[in-house]
């Protein structure tokens, strides 16, 4: 086996371990959003660490709550890591000038807006 893929998998079980022992709740135990320190506005990922420790722990509506995002792209990335795992390389290539990219980008990019927007308040993170 590839020790790259090995060390990855070490990583990725370790954070997860992390995220699912230590609650993102309690205050000081992560760092806390740049974006939103520095502009005050809610970034994609804002509620993200604690949507994945509520998903962990049986709790899909509080998840979804904090971060609709975040139960798509951990679907994305478990079915990537296994397929990665089995085949010995990426899914797929990331290709910044292919239409996939620009899509998801741009759909980042509206959601960063629509969850800042006064009357779409329930994307905000709770």
């Amino acid at each position: 086996m590839n020790p790259r893929r090995w060390a990855a998998l070490a990583a990725s079980l370790s954070a997860v371990g992390y995220v699912y022992a230590v609650s993102p709740e309690v205050p000081g135990r992560y760092l806390p959003c740049p974006s939103f320190i520095l502009t005050g506005t809610y970034c994609p990922g804002c509620g993200g660490l604690r949507s994945a420790h509520a998903l962990m722990h049986g709790d899909l509506v509080l998840s979804l709550q904090r971060n609709p995002l975040v139960l798509p792209l951990l679907i994305v990335l478990v079915v990537g890591g296994i397929v990665w795992w089995r085949r010995g390389r990426p899914v797929l290539r990331i290709d910044p000038s292919g239409w996939r990219f620009r899509l998801t980008m741009v759909g980042i990019a509206l959601f960063w807006i629509a969850r800042n927007l006064p009357g779409l308040g329930w994307l905000a993170p709770t």
